[in-house]
């Protein structure tokens, strides 16, 4: 509580007092538009960046998801991470759904993606394993009905919400439908085990606290590593293959951690989380 107050605090100091002298936010985009670099593939069935039927690739300067070789998708689910492990951060993804999905995938797969936080790291995860144990961002296209998107789901996870434990697979978020190939950004605020908010085009659409290990939703796991309970503050960041065409014009982040100190050469106003040891100074002639 203490901490989620320091945090609160913080946000609030940055909007009542930070317009004057804000910030310029760094935003770090995460693929560069011609190649994987950076990124780890763990597609289900298949060992560690085993990119089976050239899943992930890159097409006209965006990252997209492709099953022009799949003659059955079999639950060949599948995730691409980027390198790294995150904690306090802004993640954003501006996606699209094209085209028609993989032959035999499931039905609640249509239009179906995700962007997954506080996620296990991709070399702990098992060859059958279908999904890392994280956070879900649900990323859905519309059909015409209302279909929200940004939801969440949570496999290995559970979260709490208004004081009460969310055990459910999966909650809707309040965000409008969005039908058709339209581009959608899609924007996680991540703030290490205290709070994590979900936005669509801008606008909150769900909010919840404690992200911490539980519940099910996830085979193929090392049990091991599932301790019920424990408190998530960080992991990593990856993106979804679960059968249907999407594709990413961009994929970026905001890391919210740093040097907190107003002297530092590297000094950011936005930043909730410090980490004054990686500040840099001038040095005095």
């Amino acid at each position: 509580m203490k901490l989620q107050l320091t945090i609160l605090f913080s946000l609030f100091c940055l909007i009542a007092f930070g317009q004057k002298n804000q910030s310029k936010e760094e935003w770090k985009q995460l693929f560069n538009g011609k190649n994987l670099d950076g990124w780890d593939i763990k597609i289900r069935g298949y060992a560690l960046n085993e990119n089976y039927g050239n899943t992930f690739r890159i097409e006209d300067g965006k990252m997209v998801v492709r099953y022009d070789q799949y003659d059955d998708f079999k639950q060949k689910y599948g995730h691409i991470f980027y390198k790294g492990d995150f904690s306090y951060y802004k993640v954003a993804v501006e996606y699209r759904f094209v085209g028609e999905q993989a032959p035999k995938g499931e039905g609640w797969a249509w239009r179906n993606s995700g962007i997954m936080v506080h996620g296990q790291p991709a070399s702990t995860m098992g060859k059958d394993q279908d999904f890392p144990a994280s956070i879900e961002v649900q990323l859905l296209g519309g059909n015409d009905k209302t279909r929200s998107t940004c939801n969440l789901c949570t496999p290995g996870t559970n979260v709490v919400m208004n004081g009460k434990l969310i055990t459910q697979h999966c909650v809707n978020s309040t965000s409008k439908t969005y039908n058709g190939d339209q581009w959608v950004r899609a924007e996680v605020l991540v703030l290490g085990d205290s709070l994590i908010q979900h936005f669509a085009n801008g606008e909150m659409v769900l909010e919840y606290n404690k992200p911490q290990l539980g519940g099910g939703a996830v085979s193929g796991n090392d049990p091991a590593l599932m301790i019920d309970g424990k408190l998530l503050d960080h992991g990593s960041i990856s993106l979804q293959s679960e059968s249907h065409p999407v594709e990413f014009r961009k994929v970026e982040i905001l890391d919210l951690k740093g040097c907190m100190d107003p002297k530092a050469t590297n000094y950011k106003s936005y930043y909730v989380k410090s980490d004054n040891s990686l500040c840099s100074y001038s040095k005095k002639k």
